[in-house]
């Protein structure tokens, strides 16, 4: 009498076993990566050193999936923020999570000079700076901020708010030189 309750209870964890491995097991969250590793990784996607089957990277994570399907997500640096920017005079995507992996810029491997600048007016980054061979140029930010980013080239401009808060866009394809 004392078996059916013990077989259901048996049949129940396999059940539950099985859902688990088939939709959660092949999924992993890696949280002790060091803020230089994390950027290595990213710099070594979007240059396409390393390669899976797809990487983004949100305001928080980067999400990597690989050649098998198993997806690993590492969380970022909580004091900087990563945006990608592709500048473009003719042609853009519309895009708000950048994929390291797919994101493709008009401009490739052009030198723009780029001017960040907060809120308070004080200059973050002010340089030259050449897009990679996906177009865009990667940047690390300070977190929860606003600044106005500008970028030249071959006489032409653009500006734009870029703003580092959770949940704000990671890829910028809006600025269009003129």
């Amino acid at each position: 009498m004392q078996r059916k309750p013990i077989i259901i209870g048996i049949g129940l964890v396999a059940v539950a076993l099985g859902v688990f491995l088939f939709t959660g097991g092949n999924e992993k969250t890696v949280k002790n990566e060091t803020a230089k590793d994390i950027k290595q990784m990213v710099q070594d996607y979007s240059l396409r050193k390393i390669t899976a089957q797809s990487a983004s990277i949100t305001s928080q994570q980067l999400i990597v999936t690989d050649e098998n399907s198993a997806k690993t997500t590492y969380e970022l640096p909580e004091d900087e923020f990563f945006v990608s920017i592709a500048p473009f005079v003719e042609n853009t995507h519309p895009c708000e999570i950048h994929s390291l992996t797919g994101c493709q810029g008009e401009m490739v491997e052009q030198e723009f000079d780029i001017n960040v600048v907060d809120e308070k007016g004080k200059t973050v980054l002010n340089q030259k700076m050449k897009s990679q061979s996906n177009g865009f140029v990667d940047l690390w930010l300070p977190r929860d901020q606003t600044y106005q980013v500008t970028i030249e080239y071959d006489g032409k401009t653009a500006k734009s708010e870029v703003s580092t808060f959770k949940d704000d866009n990671t890829c910028i394809t809006t600025m269009q030189l003129s």
